[in-house]
């Protein structure tokens, strides 16, 4: 039998309330080319994805006025580097008296959050960039709480100040993470293992590095980028995270690498493998080189 077509007003993702009442029958509503991945909630089959935006657009008509995208789910909206993500359920806070959502698919959460610190992402309802790292202090780290911080202060998503007024807005989990990552944050950093790197290095005693310094030869003109820069040594930390090197890429860097030493300056290279065993493979040869250059603690 054929199915019934589904009236243009419905989009991808629709409630079963709003197809009800545009004259869809029930049992069309279950349907093989139909997904239910949230309850009362309906997506064409070939509009289902994992990635956290497409999950968020597909639960968004269930959201009510007081509820928005919240905690690790707006981590991922921001495009933030959490180390806590999972796609496959999303975080939903409601505005008190408004109950937060409890169904299959969704951890719900009551939060008393001035309207101020609410904005939009993608067109979507989430906290503000700040307010959005604080939220994060209960799932993660202190290390990841910073590779997120420095990227908000890169982006200039928020002000250090808001990023410490949204720590004591309210009783949160996690604020003893939040507030010693407070400190270590700055920005600069365009990628989580450049914080995490900076981190293995300052905990050492090491000296806190410059961020992505631009390396100039005599005439001004560009040599290269530097992760992390020790001017006053001419000593440079770069992180390759790269699994399978692209050969065009490696080559471009090959040719990189001797115009840093034609500049005076020495370059340590750290890659994934090497965090396994930070003091050994980081902090050691860091310090090594420092020091031949005249560094003392």
């Amino acid at each position: 039998m054929r199915r019934q077509p589904l009236p243009d007003d419905l989009g991808p993702a629709f409630t079963v309330r709003e197809a009800l009442g545009l004259g869809v029958r029930r049992d069309r509503l279950t349907a093989r080319d139909l997904r239910a991945p949230f309850h009362g909630i309906r997506t064409r089959a070939d509009a289902m994805a994992e990635e956290v935006l497409s999950r968020c657009r597909t639960y968004e008509p269930r959201l009510t006025s007081a509820q928005f995208f919240s905690h690790t789910t707006a981590a991922a909206l921001w495009d933030l580097p959490s180390a806590s993500f999972d796609a496959t359920r999303l975080h939903v806070s409601a505005l008190p008296p408004a109950r937060e959502p409890r169904t299959r698919g969704i951890t719900g959460h009551r939060l008393d959050l001035p309207i101020e610190h609410l904005t939009l992402r993608h067109g979507l309802p989430v906290p503000t960039a700040a307010e959005t790292w604080a939220q994060l202090g209960g799932f993660s780290r202190v290390e990841d709480l910073v590779a997120v911080g420095d990227a908000i202060l890169t982006r200039r998503l928020a002000e250090r100040a808001n990023l410490e007024e949204a720590t004591h807005r309210l009783a949160r989990r996690g604020v003893s993470n939040l507030r010693a990552a407070l400190p270590l944050l700055r920005a600069g950093a365009e990628s989580p293992r450049e914080s995490l790197v900076r981190l293995i290095l300052v905990r050492a005693g090491l000296p806190e590095p410059e961020l992505n310094r631009d390396l100039r030869d005599d005439s001004g003109h560009f040599v290269a980028r530097l992760d992390l820069a020790y001017p006053e040594y001419r000593v440079a930390v770069e992180y390759d995270g790269r699994q399978h090197a692209d050969l065009t890429q490696f080559r471009r860097d090959a040719d990189r690498w001797p115009a840093i030493a034609a500049q005076g300056w020495m370059l340590v290279r750290v890659v994934d493998h090497h965090l396994r065993d930070p003091v050994r493979f980081v902090v050691a040869p860091v310090e090594r080189v420092l020091r031949s250059r005249g560094w003392r603690p």
